[in-house]
């Protein structure tokens, strides 16, 4: 019933909407929504609007993309914004917990039930984060980037830079790889990225997002930057060439990269302390769930796990 996007605006800001069940621990009052129905979730959202809603899996991600403002002022702006499918009247409770947390959000949009995929091309969104698939869904048709967060563990360890890890191939870069991955093997796979070595990848749903990051990171000086990318893909060498020449050709930053060539993902991604993960692997997903923040990206016509 909520919804969340990161987006940039006219190329000046970077937008971020995000949905109360990202931002706070609605568990409880969702599982009323989905047993009983609007209206006993109204009512038990009025009665408990003066009590506190607890940090949820996002809420350390909002935090870090706020302080962005504060650590350079003539930077490009992050702005955060709710998307909800809750009423104005029940997002009161929801509005007296970002207040008391002293998060710098303003603008919010309240469905009542209604999708809010419409907000989201309407904010300037360039990523959705959704706890509904149909919303996600809704978002990649829309050519707009999207994925599922998931209930995640947090990070053990913790850092005050923003870091962002990415899958490369159906996420950063198109799915005509993995395509050729899963219908002629790894060997085949090999024989196309080193014989295309040098013609570059097609851009996947989250490339935008990337750009933004990129656009975001040159306004701080590399050696102190409070943003931090990663690159955490299942590749190996020999296909590690080809990713690197495309993001050369793209002139985009990425400030680590990861070639773990079918290892788990999970412990690495803990290692470099994601606040989030995108990755369009099940498989992957689950690995990265229990160690940080984690969005899966759906491929539209995904193929069975191998």
């Amino acid at each position: 019933m909520t919804t969340a996007a990161i987006a940039t605006q006219g190329g000046d800001a970077l937008v971020v909407a995000i949905s109360s069940r990202a931002l706070f621990d609605l568990g409880e009052s969702h599982d009323l929504f989905e047993r009983d129905g609007v209206d006993a979730f109204a009512q038990h959202q009025i009665a408990r609007e003066d009590e506190l809603l607890a940090p949820g899996i996002a809420f350390p991600l909002v935090q870090k993309l706020l302080k962005l403002n504060r650590a350079a002022p003539a930077a490009p702006r992050v702005e955060v914004i709710l998307l909800s499918r809750n009423s104005a009247d029940t997002g009161l409770r929801i509005f007296n917990s970002i207040e008391h947390y002293g998060l710098d959000i303003t603008r919010a949009a309240f469905t009542r039930g209604a999708p809010t995929a419409p907000y989201v091309h309407a904010f300037g969104a360039d990523l959705l984060l959704s706890a509904n698939p149909d919303s996600v869904a809704q978002a990649l048709a829309a050519g707009i980037a999207a994925a599922t967060i998931l209930p995640s563990k947090a990070p053990q360890r913790q850092s005050d830079q923003l870091r962002i890890a990415f899958d490369g191939d159906a996420v950063l870069f198109g799915d005509e790889s993995e395509r050729v991955s899963e219908e002629g093997g790894i060997d085949a796979f090999h024989r196309n990225e080193t014989e295309r070595v040098l013609e570059p990848l097609s851009g996947g749903p989250f490339r935008g997002f990337l750009d933004a990051l990129h656009h975001l990171q040159a306004a701080f000086p590399s050696e102190a930057s409070p943003i931090r990318t990663a690159l955490v893909t299942a590749r190996s060498a020999p296909a590690h060439k080809r990713v690197i020449l495309t993001l050369r050709h793209w002139g985009v930053r990425i400030d680590e990269a990861l070639f773990l060539g079918g290892r788990p993902k999970g412990p690495f991604l803990e290692a470099f302390g994601a606040d989030i993960f995108f990755d369009d692997s099940a498989v992957n997903v689950e690995s990265a769930r229990q160690h940080v923040a984690t969005g899966h990206v759906p491929r539209r016509t995904a193929k069975p796990e191998r």
